[in-house]
Order: C-alpha cells, then structure tokens, then sequence
C-alpha cells in the first residue's frame, strides 16, 4: 500500500479549489477542525486522519463531479484545507522522528 502523503499528492483537484484552500492553512485548529470532519471526539494521528479525511474528500469529490445537489464547496475546501494541515503534521512529525534517529545512531 502506497504511504498516506503519496496518496495527497496524487489527488488532481480543481485549481480554484487548492488555491481557496491554501488561504484557510492559518486558520486550521485541529482540535476544532477534525472533530467536526471526522464527526468523532478522539483525535486520530496525522496518518490516520489522512486516510479518513481521503475517504470523505473522495465521496465529496464524486458529488462535485456529479453535480449533485448534496454537494457543499465550504465542506470540500475544509476538507482539502484539512489534508493539507494533516499532512503537513506528518511530514514534520517523520522529520522529528529521521532526526532523533540520526542522534542516537
């Protein structure tokens, strides 16, 4: 199985709505954020929370390109806004993790 953030950056979204999502990256509290996304108390990790954010994004996505009336733009760029913040969370938490590697070795 691919890694979560190969997963990301394979995803071809519309550029309107990667540049809309790319303003809300500041905003981002995940506490708040991926409480209501993930409609669950407990937190996952990052890498957790990536592949069920995926799995949300891709049913919104599929109602975009239907164009279904269910079909919510807000609901799509705080999803993509979420992807974004999760994943960069793993990148830094991989790149901690490389580092004490790299000092007790």
């Amino acid at each position: 199985m691919e890694d979560v953030l190969t997963l990301i950056s394979r995803l071809k979204r519309p550029t309107l709505l990667v540049r809309t999502a790319r303003h809300g990256i500041e905003d981002y509290n995940r506490i708040v954020h991926l409480r209501r996304l993930l409609k669950t108390e407990a937190l996952p990790g990052p890498g957790q929370a990536i592949i069920k954010l995926l799995e949300i994004e891709g049913t919104v996505n599929a109602q975009r390109i239907e164009k279904k009336a269910e079909y919510s733009v807000a609901r799509h760029v705080e999803l993509i806004v979420a992807l974004m913040c999760e994943a960069r969370i793993l990148k830094a938490s991989n790149a901690a993790r490389d580092r004490a590697l790299a000092t007790t070795s």
